[in-house]
């Protein structure tokens, strides 16, 4: 269980990061909302001069105590450390990283997008969050049924929106929204990564180590479909296993190991529900 927590932890410390790279190297410097807190955040700093970070992480403590008091204490550990994680980073960055590394307005708005989307995306993976918007949509939750998705988007939207009224440019509204197109498709694409999985059909003689190593390596199960080979009429096992992705380098090491010369037929699954992968939620 300890061990797991810190993998969680490294793995959201890695994502707020990413997402603090994106803001601090790519789109502060530039004036780009990109959403959410940050994009608040952003806003305050070039009025006020309080830094990003500061900003982010006392909007979100003051979300934090309404929504305690509101739907309970019901935030986990993990999302209390992704909000100071981020907050963390993102002072710490802005410290050192105050000018622009580009010097490309469309650039820095899409290499931004695809940090902060990045970003999230990890954090997520490991059960985290990083606050802002998301708390605001579960007390709204509280008190009517409304779309978190939707909700979320509605608010960056306005969030873009409203930078009007501080920098006084349209083109730093459209980048907001460039930034925000590209984020939101790097997240899912961080987590569709995460859940894609592999099924592979396994000809081979050595059939029995590869499926104990493949089983015992990877806590993966595996089934053998009886077969007939119909050029040679022989009868053969063949091994039927379905892994993530990021497990197929070490399938394939395995069944090198015990069989070079192995006949493989692989396939990308769209959805595996069931002990080990996602559960059905209908």
């Amino acid at each position: 269980m300890k061990k797991d927590l810190v993998k969680d932890i490294f793995i959201i410390t890695l994502g707020t990061f990413i997402n603090a790279i994106g803001w601090t190297l790519f789109l502060i410097p530039w004036k780009i909302v990109g959403g959410g807190l940050s994009g608040v955040g952003t806003m305050i700093y070039y009025v006020t001069g309080i830094p990003v970070g500061i900003s982010y992480l006392l909007m979100n403590v003051v979300l934090l105590i309404i929504a305690m008091k509101i739907i309970g204490k019901s935030f986990g550990f993990k999302t209390i450390y992704g909000i100071a994680s981020s907050s963390f980073f993102i002072t710490y960055l802005q410290n050192f990283l105050n000018s622009p590394i580009l010097y490309d307005q469309f650039l820095s708005s899409v290499i931004g997008g695809i940090l902060l989307g990045s970003g999230i995306g990890i954090v997520f993976l490991a059960g985290g969050s990083t606050g802002g918007t998301e708390i605001i949509v579960m007390i709204i939750n509280k008190f009517r049924n409304v779309s978190p998705g939707r909700t979320m988007f509605l608010f960056d939207l306005i969030i873009i929106g409203s930078s009007y009224f501080i920098f006084r440019s349209f083109e730093t509204i459209i980048y907001g929204y460039v930034t925000m197109a590209i984020s939101g498709y790097a997240t899912d694409l961080v987590l569709e990564g995460g859940k894609s999985s592999v099924q592979l059909f396994i000809f081979s003689d050595k059939y029995g180590h590869i499926a104990d190593e493949i089983t015992k390596t990877l806590g993966r199960g595996v089934t053998l479909i009886q077969g007939t080979g119909w050029y040679t009429k022989e009868n053969r096992n063949i091994i039927l296993t379905i892994v993530r992705r990021r497990e197929l380098p070490t399938v394939l090491r395995i069944i090198k190991k015990h069989d070079k010369n192995a006949f493989i037929s692989m396939g990308s699954v769209a959805g595996v529900f069931g002990e080990g992968f996602d559960k059905l939620k209908i």
